[in-house]
């Protein structure tokens, strides 16, 4: 696709005002409270795999209302303790797949616990293990749309619960160093990685590759591709429910969350990408508060952006951060 969003040199000011609802923090507050009440134990099993140089664990963790949320627990075989840690998040449809598919961080030398996506994992890669047992009204087929008419009955606010609960595991693990935890993801593990910068306080670094969910009443105005599209489609039938919708959207839109994280973030920004317009980025980025942050910028690029190009520089970032705390 050719560019098609705003010139670069708006891009990199762009710093629009997004529709943010008063209760906001306390929505995100209590949710937060509610689910760290409920409690749980936390599941660990050894993986019998076939991975030498990494310790496999598969793990069942209390998310959003103590549902259980399936993970993989890689940790660098022979390592001595404590280590850095990357909690990772994941795109949209795809699940956690299996523990080989998740290398890069935990061969860096990193504990790495990868959260699957509830009620996702069958629209592409190899599968996923966590079920949304939460209903919900009349919604498009995909994720975006359900429980949209309420923010409290909506999905992501699932979702999102379930990967800060995802970062209270890790930092409650015996081998991880918890003062050099990182959240990290592409695409909608972008988006879920920054709405994690924004609701945990301490990280040692926020890797946003991507990111989705970010600006989103723009978002759904721009583009026509899914996963956007799912809401626009919702739209186009429920035709007087436009306001309520985006009051629901608001209350996890990256832009919010961005303004809100302090913790250091490496973003990148495809500028032909139609899934996840530039000027969406571009918002999250300069609204974001913390003051050690680095845009990576692929101008020929579409929703794969820097690829494995980037895998790397993301390591050599990170790295910096977490060496620079290191005991």
């Amino acid at each position: 696709m050719p560019l098609y969003d705003m010139p670069l040199p708006e891009l990199l000011t762009y710093r629009p005002q997004v529709e943010e609802p008063p209760d906001f923090d306390d929505f995100w507050s209590e949710t937060l409270a509610e689910s760290r009440a409920v409690g749980g134990e936390v599941e660990r099993v050894r993986y019998d795999g076939v991975l030498r140089t990494v310790d496999v664990e598969d793990v069942v963790f209390p998310g959003f209302g103590g549902d259980p949320v399936h993970a993989w627990l890689l940790t660098p075989t022979h390592a001595s303790g404590p280590l850095p840690a990357v909690v990772g998040y994941l795109g949209y449809g795809a699940g956690r797949g299996r523990p080989h598919e998740h290398l890069r961080w935990p061969s860096a030398g990193y504990v790495t616990l990868v959260m699957d996506t509830r009620g996702q994992g069958a629209a592409w890669g190899t599968g996923g293990d966590t079920a949304d047992p939460v209903g919900s009204g009349p919604a498009v087929p995909g994720s975006m749309t359900r429980g949209i008419g309420d923010p409290r009955d909506y999905y992501y606010r699932r979702v999102l619960t379930d990967a800060v609960r995802a970062v209270d595991v890790v930092r409650d693990l015996p081998q991880v160093d918890r003062s050099r935890v990182a959240v990290a993801g592409g695409s909608q593990g972008g988006g879920i990685a920054l709405a994690a910068a924004g609701l945990v306080d301490g990280l040692v670094g926020a890797v946003i590759d991507v990111p989705f969910l970010c600006h989103l009443r723009r978002a759904v105005s721009i583009t026509s591709t899914d996963p956007y599209g799912e809401v626009r489609r919702y739209l186009a039938v429920h035709r007087d429910s436009a306001d309520r919708v985006f009051r629901t959207l608001s209350y996890i839109d990256g832009v919010s969350f961005a303004a809100r994280a302090s913790a250091p973030a490496l973003f990148s920004v495809a500028m032909m990408d139609p899934v996840c317009p530039p000027s969406t980025v571009y918002a999250a980025f300069n609204a974001y508060a913390g003051t050690d942050k680095e845009i990576a910028r692929f101008d020929f690029n579409e929703h794969e952006g820097g690829g494995a190009a980037h895998d790397e520089a993301q390591v050599r970032w990170l790295n910096a951060r977490a060496d620079s705390l290191r005991g």
